[in-house]
């Protein structure tokens, strides 16, 4: 059940009109990392969650309040371009107002499509998506994904507060980093308990038994790259985090195989083969003689 109240969690207003800087904003709103994209993550994560208690508890309480987030700034959003112009219309930059609001730096369709108001997309108007979510039900792989998505998102409206000097919208922004520093750790902190309580290990799934895998090449470093100074780091040598393994330095791979022989799929699909024309015509031709569909 939701229940929606009609205030918000922290002030939202700036101090005068700016649509430019409304369509920056719109990147931590409706991004990869923005706030509709955590909002939904952790509550698919929630919904998806195969047993109840705390983790579960902790996914709803973040992603509700990162619903309110999205509000906050699309209500930020709105008061930016509340008076601002529908156009550059100087007659030295651009006599067609569309046109210069374009060059201007605003999203047109904020007037044209939202009437002065927020839209659910990023910075460049491309549309958010549902694959930015991450919800596979294996909870150290989330966490571990909900905490980058918080450093992502956080180093996003870090740059935003250098974009402008209004002290609403720093506010706002000044506010949001903190929620951001508070989650980056929440996850982090969930997912050292997971791993400390024995529920889940690395590697992620841990229920996957490691002697199904190939182990020759579980903790190899394999340097595919002609730079020699990765074999400096503790992942070339030493033990592995997850302690199972030792980890191993390699220039380039330790395994090799032959490529198989070439593929012949139906001929009906009308791919060009080494085969010749005609025999690919006859092929196809007994196929449909056989009904082999």
């Amino acid at each position: 059940m939701f229940l929606h109240r009609q205030e918000l969690q922290f002030k939202a207003s700036p101090e005068r009109p700016d649509a430019v800087y409304a369509r920056k904003l719109q990147e931590v709103l409706g991004g990869q990392y923005g706030e509709i994209t955590v909002a939904m993550q952790y509550m698919f994560q929630g919904w998806n969650m195969h047993v109840p208690g705390k983790y579960r508890d902790l996914v709803f309480g973040i992603g509700s309040e990162e619903f309110g987030h999205v509000e906050m700034l699309a209500t930020m959003i709105a008061q930016l371009l509340e008076k601002s112009p529908l156009g550059i219309t100087d007659d030295a930059v651009q006599a067609d107002p569309t046109v210069a609001a374009v060059v201007g730096g605003t999203d047109v369709q904020h007037a044209i499509v939202a009437g002065a108001g927020a839209r659910p997309v990023d910075s460049m108007g491309n549309p958010w998506q549902g694959n930015y979510v991450t919800a596979s039900g294996n909870l150290l792989a989330d966490f571990t994904s909900n905490a980058n998505a918080e450093m992502q998102g956080r180093t996003q409206v870090a740059r935003l507060y250098h974009m402008t000097d209004d002290n609403g919208v720093r506010e706002l922004l000044s506010f949001l980093l903190a929620r951001d520093t508070m989650h980056q750790n929440q996850w982090l902190a969930a997912a050292a308990e997971l791993r400390e309580q024995g529920v889940e290990q690395l590697p992620v799934p841990s229920n996957f038994p490691q002697n199904k895998e190939y182990g020759e090449v579980s903790y190899q470093y394999q340097n595919f790259s002609d730079g020699q100074r990765a074999s400096e780091g503790p992942w070339a040598s030493g033990p592995a985090p997850d302690g199972n393994g030792e980890f191993s330095y390699h220039e380039g791979p330790t395994t090799s195989a032959p490529m198989p022989p070439p593929t012949h799929p139906d001929a009906r699909f009308y791919g060009t083969t080494e085969l010749p024309d005609t025999m690919e015509k006859v092929a196809g031709a007994t196929q449909d003689r056989l009904r082999k569909e």
